[in-house]
């Protein structure tokens, strides 16, 4: 999956943010004298019980009134003409729901402007009472971002790692073998097929009787014998195989790879994969500049070691930000994981095309992750107002000149992706993130640790 950035994955979008009225307009609020009642459940759960005398509601109440009257009909009135007490009279439960709804919005905003309060998630609106003539009264639970208190750091407050990774030989190796693969040329093979080789065809799914199942065909597809399901039994059906013949072999299930189904293979094509021989005319051919394989060993060398610079410099950044967790121990709100965790379901369902998946199972699967991005999002966060961080918009346009002269053949493009407002935005936020690891780096303390390589040969990293 690809990495997910935090700003994209946390939305405050909810109606407790979202009054229906204006907020900063004097007249919404004119003469309206709440009395609140606030209690903190937890860290970011508060309760808030609203008591409103009925002379300050009768304004309002009178105003419900105004608008019932004119959607209904009564025989003998005018809409918005029926005298008050016959409207009360047949209408009175009616006028007093619109009144709730017209005003627990209203109420609840004034209560948080005065309580100076932010929801981060759609209020719970209980114990909700109001009858003509008498008080109203409701009960919101909403949450709200804790406080994060920041430690007093000094130099060694944070413990860290930074790695050195030492490469060696076979690191060259798997390079100048990955740049022969992506330069290899491919042949038709007439004679059958070999190990190694690629097997273009079509797929049709059986069902355990051997007939098609129709919707399951899956043409032109590029199997290489001797890989994943091809190995053993599999791969001695598929061992000289030639254009146009036909072979039934079982396959993984596409949901369940523990089992396999029947499919009918038919071959359209066989090719080999030809690797160029590695020599000055291979180096030329990765890079028309350069002059002999020396150089071309000697440029792979130096971005095998930028590619470890870089990974040690994530790692360590990593670890700097853990650390600060650390120290903090601030608690994710239930609302923000819940958020952050139904869009992140959501771009996993992009990036598998739609496919059905178990959202819960992917929810718990990625729960951690999302606690630890929202505990360092609310720190960050603070830090930010603590340093009193900010990105000039000339920073902003200085960083794109650097990548204009780093990559002049690009300039077009670079302009014309970051004239695009949210572009610059992730920019900007990829600055302040640099910026605050560049203020707490002072206060770590740093263990240097080596790692060669030929001891992490079999986890994921790029050459």
């Amino acid at each position: 999956m690809a990495e997910m950035r935090i700003s994209s994955l946390i939305s405050t979008d909810a109606w407790s943010m979202e009054p229906s009225f204006d907020i900063n307009s004097p007249a919404e609020f004119r003469s309206i004298s709440l009395q609140i009642e606030l209690k903190s459940i937890n860290e970011f759960t508060r309760e808030m019980k609203l008591d409103i005398s009925w002379e300050t509601l009768r304004p309002d109440f009178n105003d419900s009134m105004k608008r019932f009257s004119k959607k209904v009909k009564l025989p003998g009135f005018r809409p918005g003409k029926i005298p008050k007490d016959r409207l009360m009279q047949q209408f009175q439960p009616n006028i007093e729901a619109q009144f709730m709804d017209d005003n627990i919005q209203k109420y609840y905003f004034k209560a948080l402007q005065e309580k100076g309060l932010v929801p981060i998630n759609q209020a719970e609106i209980s114990d909700v009472h109001f009858h003509f003539g008498e008080h109203f009264s409701f009960t919101s639970k909403f949450e709200v971002e804790p406080e994060i208190v920041l430690p007093k750091l000094k130099k060694g407050s944070l413990d860290v790692q930074r790695t050195k990774f030492i490469p060696d030989q076979q690191d060259l190796d798997d390079a100048i073998g990955q740049l022969r693969k992506s330069h290899a040329r491919v042949e038709t093979i007439e004679d059958g097929a070999q190990e190694k080789d690629f097997i273009l065809c079509d797929l049709q799914k059986l069902d355990d009787s051997g007939l098609a199942i129709i919707g399951k065909k899956f043409e032109k597809q590029l199997l290489k014998v001797g890989d994943g399901s091809f190995t053993n039994d599999q791969k001695e059906k598929l061992v000289g195989l030639k254009r146009g013949d036909m072979v039934r072999i079982d396959l993984p299930d596409e949901r369940d790879e523990t089992t396999k189904s029947p499919y009918e293979l038919k071959v359209i094509n066989v090719e080999r994969e030809i690797l160029p021989e590695v020599n000055t005319n291979f180096a030329k051919m990765v890079d028309p500049d350069l002059n002999s394989l020396d150089e071309l060993k000697e440029k792979v060398q130096n971005k095998i070691n930028e590619n470890f610079s870089s990974r040690s410099q994530q790692s360590f950044e990593r670890d700097m930000t853990d650390a600060m967790i650390a120290k903090v121990s601030p608690v994710a709100p239930y609302s923000m994981v819940d958020n952050y965790l139904t869009n992140l379901f959501e771009d996993v369902k992009k990036q598998n095309n739609g496919e059905d998946l178990d959202e819960e199972k992917v929810r718990e699967t990625y729960r951690p992750a999302a606690e630890r991005n929202l505990k360092w999002y609310l720190i960050r966060k603070r830090l930010i107002e603590h340093i009193g961080l900010e990105v000039e918009r000339k920073e902003i346009d200085r960083e794109i000149e650097n990548l204009v002269r780093r990559t002049p053949a690009s300039e077009k493009e670079i302009r014309k992706f970051y004239r695009k407002p949210s572009n610059r935005k992730r920019m900007e936020d990829d600055m302040v993130e640099k910026k605050i690891l560049e203020y707490l780096e002072q206060f770590a303390n740093v263990k240097q640790v080596e790692v060669h390589t030929k001891d992490i040969r079999g986890e994921t990293h790029e050459h």
